[in-house]
């Protein structure tokens, strides 16, 4: 793995691509305020990796192990999101003095995967959890959109485990690759990223170079 930032969705728009003569959709991320809390090494640690923090909350919602954490990496103010991002040695951890780099961190026209939460959906019935077809319309028929026989009586005599059921629909985490970095605006802060993201505006966000692609123009 390699160096990533985390980001908030500010929502969608649409950008126009002259060399192509269209209209791009757009999500557009705000990476504003990232920055390196720890780096761990292999010596030390076991593994080599670097937490990034962002977006600041107010102190007394940290528990005391993570104030005391952040207070002794000398964090500015309490953080609300940390992650950690390895790497394969010592060598390739990038220098804490140095900063992280921010938008810059990405280029136009660079693949990147995008890791989200989706939205919730609340309590849904088996139709529109799992698109299971339903059962007939027809006059008489009194179960529509019933999940129906979820199991026989005799053998097994009990309900399977994982068997698709209605529950809580959404929130699920999800990553969504390749997608293509269309505009890094460094100055404000935000990457416009083609395409939809999972999670809803406000919703955070961790961008990753992608793993099965390269840059490409």
């Amino acid at each position: 793995m390699s160096l990533g930032i985390l980001g908030k969705k500010v929502g969608m728009t649409r950008v126009f691509d002259n060399e192509a003569g269209c209209m791009i959709p757009v999500t557009v991320i705000d990476v504003n305020g990232n920055e390196f809390l720890q780096v761990k090494t292999s010596e030390k640690h076991g593994y080599s990796a670097i937490q990034v923090a962002y977006d600041d909350q107010k102190e007394r919602r940290l528990n005391l192990p993570e104030r005391t954490h952040q207070a002794k990496q000398g964090a500015t103010g309490a953080k609300k999101l940390v992650k950690e991002f390895r790497f394969e040695s010592d060598d390739q951890l990038p220098s804490k003095e140095d900063g992280h780099p921010g938008a810059a961190l990405f280029e136009d026209g660079q693949v990147v995967d995008v890791l989200g939460v989706t939205k919730g959906k609340g309590f849904q019935g088996v139709v529109k959890r799992y698109h299971f077809h339903g059962q007939p319309d027809g006059h008489g028929h009194m179960m529509h959109r019933r999940t129906g026989a979820i199991g026989a009586g005799s053998t097994p005599a009990r309900v399977w485990k994982n068997q698709k059921m209605p529950g809580r629909h959404g929130v699920y985490n999800r990553t969504v690759q390749n997608l293509k970095v269309v505009q890094v605006r460094a100055e404000d802060g935000v990457l416009l990223i083609s395409g939809a993201i999972p999670g809803h505006n406000g919703a955070y966000v961790t961008v990753r170079p992608a793993i099965k692609k390269t840059a490409t123009k």
